[in-house]
């Protein structure tokens, strides 16, 4: 303002003379002189040669939730504490100088003050899980963006360093049998330069001294971590897309803390499940059709016009711009997930052996295929179903339809094209890198064996599936016998060759791994996973099981829909569980007596679990359906689990029909009534025999098209009496005891 005005009145006093200097007239050396002046006034009030501005300097700090005497919180289960600070140092001020300067106009000179402290937080007493979530004026902060330590409060935790180091040594308490928090350097701006209100999220679990049963928390020594889809799921480092403005986002981070999804969910498994030991890592690429000569494996992306900050999608040599996209659904999104990032698979499987777990490595075919897709279903439907089981996946017609190519050269095609002929020489494996330099084909073959150079590339597993559940595939039969069983054989060699001190294995489903019944009439029964499970590449037999609790029928015409009032009463399961559900004795006849004639023979009623005979002088000993009247049963004036016990003859088979499962039935309430559950049987029967040896005259050669139909364990001192069959065949139990 000074400089305007000064201004205006030096030209106005320069202009009443008519005197000129270098040419310029008094009204312009007027108002130069009278610009200066009020320049050099208006920096003197505004700021120019003022004294520094000094900002967030604090000259009292105050602590909040601190205090002598103070209760010490007792916690059970999940809860919010907000925790009373035990330790604290000296606040660390720092000084930022700006402004001042020479050139430009100079600007007020300013000194900003930012402050640090390092602090410890009492929680609660005893021993906790973990601490989750923390807020911060009631704001959940970034975990990463602070230096912390937390002690869970053992009886033998030890100081922490930087007390002891402020303190010396000896001269700090360990606070045993507290947990509590250590922040270090703690920044304050943040917060206006004070110490912001903490809470935090802590889990304790019951302590190793208070009486009590083990949760399930507790016994729970491994898990399947899904699922096995999302382009970055896998990942450990955060990773967003990039976009124009509102495109964009995080591609896995779902909650605050900056951590993604899976390390968040990494990070509290291990905390939940104290007895973790290993993990079943899914990972996945799609097939579209159920006819194996026509269907490719692929991996596949959500979006190919979408692309990660930092982060490029590559699978097997295939990058975004030329991967396919996921078939989406009526409302426009993915029905699946896509594959996962090879570097995100490595990242995973590093992860989890840093925590100390194992991984066992689960290859997962998931079947892409909608509704209205007119593709030819080989089990007979109008077009393929939607989303069908990977189990579906058969010759061009399953068995048992007509013009079905069941037991000739066209199945073994099929199978070959399925597989295809990608080796484990077609991959080059290096730290953290995978290369492809095989054939141009999308098959069974080169996706399993990209799983298996990926798990060498971040250093091995433990345990690995060269599949899982492929029960049409394996069933299929050409004119020698079953081909993609050989095909398996010969793809675990190829894993072997990457992962050489794995431990491999074929996750069959519970209705394949028995073996095949051909519905044709015939009654053959073929152990056609044997030669598989007794190859000297498969270390063990893997069954993905997925029995039934209860043996509810339909409709209400049966026993137990007499005795309980629903399959969902907790009293009904409870009962299905101490009676053994899974196993049944059976009758000659259905409904027998419970006696037949020496020498006959057990009829087996259609079911599911264990069957057994009892065969001697007496004849056959049979039980009827009820598991209660099975319960009760006596032989000889024995119960009936010491009587098999103490039986010298005894059989025991394998079957297994897979039946629907149905929904609850409804029936007429009626008054319940108070049942008394014996006490749970004793299932000794289901243990083969110690005296047992395999029978090796069982085991089919190698190459052989020959599927033995009955295969089982001798008892030794039962000449050719009855024998232990496991449904897995002797063959597998040979190849697993040499």
């Amino acid at each position: 303002m000074a400089t305007i005005l000064l201004s205006a009145a030096g030209a106005a006093l320069g202009g009443m003379t008519n005197a000129t200097i270098f040419g310029l007239t008094g009204a312009v050396i007027g108002r130069a002189v009278g610009a200066t002046v009020g320049r050099v006034i208006d920096q003197r009030l505004m700021g120019a040669g003022a004294e520094a501005i000094e900002q967030g300097r604090v000259e009292r700090f105050r602590f909040t939730g601190a205090g002598e005497g103070a209760p010490v919180a007792r916690l059970f289960g999940r809860m919010r504490l907000g925790g009373q600070v035990i330790w604290a140092t000296q606040f660390v001020e720092t000084r930022k100088k700006s402004g001042g300067g020479k050139g430009a106009a100079p600007q007020p000179k300013t000194v900003t003050y930012a402050y640090s402290v390092s602090l410890a937080v009492a929680l609660c007493e005893g021993e906790i899980a973990r601490v989750g979530r923390i807020w911060a004026d009631g704001v959940e902060i970034d975990r990463q963006s602070v230096t912390m330590r937390v002690y869970t409060g053992r009886e033998d935790q030890l100081p922490d360093p930087l007390i002891e180091a402020v303190e010396g040594a000896g001269e700090v308490p360990a606070y045993r049998g507290i947990a509590y928090v250590v922040f270090e350097d703690l920044d304050l701006s943040a917060y206006g330069n004070r110490v912001p209100q903490f809470s935090f999220e802590v889990v304790r679990r019951a302590q190793p001294q208070a009486p009590h049963l083990p949760a399930a928390a507790e016994m729970l020594r491994a898990v399947a971590m899904m699922p096995g889809t999302g382009e970055y799921a896998l990942s450990t480092s955060a990773v967003a897309y990039d976009g124009a403005l509102g495109s964009g986002g995080a591609a896995n981070v779902s909650a605050e803390g900056g951590l993604s999804d899976f390390a968040q969910s990494l990070e509290t498994l291990r905390d939940t499940l104290p007895s973790l030991g290993a993990v079943s890592l899914i990972y996945s690429w799609f097939g579209d059709d159920l006819r194996a000569g026509s269907c490719r494996v692929k991996p596949k992306v959500e979006d190919r016009g979408r692309k990660a900050k930092k982060h490029r999608w590559t699978v097997g040599g295939l990058t975004r711009k030329d991967a396919e996209e996921i078939a989406r659904d009526a409302d426009d999104r993915p029905v699946y997930g896509g594959t996962p990032a090879d570097d995100s698979v490595i990242e995973a499987i590093t992860a989890i052996h840093a925590g100390g777990q194992q991984v066992m490595f689960y290859p997962f075919l998931l079947m892409e295929v909608l509704a209205g897709n007119g593709l030819p279903d080989p089990w007979g439907g109008t077009e393929q179903a939607k989303l069908p089981w990977r189990g579906r996946i058969t010759g061009d017609l399953a068995p048992g339809h007509p013009d079905s190519p069941d037991g000739t050269p066209a199945n073994a095609a099929a199978v070959a094209a399925f597989f295809g002929t990608v080796t484990a020489a077609d991959f080059t494996v290096s730290a953290g890198e995978v290369a492809y330099h095989g054939p141009e084909e999308w098959t069974y073959s080169r996706f399993i064996l990209h799983c298996a150079a990926l798990c060498a590339a971040a250093g091995g597993v433990a345990a690995f599936c060269i599949g899982s559940e492929m029960r049409g595939l394996t069933q299929m039969r050409d004119d020698a016998g079953f081909p993609a069983v050989a095909r398996y054989r010969a793809l675990a060699a190829d894993v072997r060759a990457l992962l050489p001190d794995a431990q491999l294995t074929y996750a069959a489903d519970w209705s394949e791994y028995f073996g095949y019944h051909p519905q044709d009439g015939s009654g053959d029964v073929y152990f056609h996973l044997d030669p598989l499970w007794a190859d000297d590449e498969i270390d063990f037999i893997g069954i993905d099981n997925y029995m039934p609790t209860a043996d509810w029928r339909e409709g209400i015409d049966h026993t137990d829909a007499q005795d309980w009032e629903a399959i969902h009463d907790l009293d009904y399961l409870r009962a299905n569980i101490e009676g053994g559900e899974g196993g049944a004795w059976y009758l000659p006849h259905p409904r027998g007596s419970g006696r037949a004639a020496p020498g006959a023979d057990c009829r087996w009623r259609s079911g599911r679990g264990l069957g057994l005979c009892l065969q001697g002088a007496a004849g056959v000993v049979g039980l009827g359906p009820s598991r209660a009247a099975r319960r009760r049963a006596a032989v000889g004036g024995q119960p009936l689990g010491a009587a098999i016990q103490a039986h010298p003859l005894y059989r025991i088979r394998m079957r297994g029909h897979r039946q629907r499962r149905q929904p609850a039935q409804r029936v007429p309430r009626r008054k319940k009534r108070r049942k008394r559950h014996p006490a749970p049987f004793e299932r000794a029967a289901r243990r083969p025999d110690p005296g047992a040896i395999p029978a090796r005259r069982d085991v089919p050669l190698a190459g052989s098209g020959e599927q033995p139909r009955l295969r089982g364990l001798w008892r030794p001192d039962a000449g050719d009496g009855p024998r232990l069959c496991l449904g897995l065949g002797c063959a597998a139990l040979a190849g697993l005891s040499q």
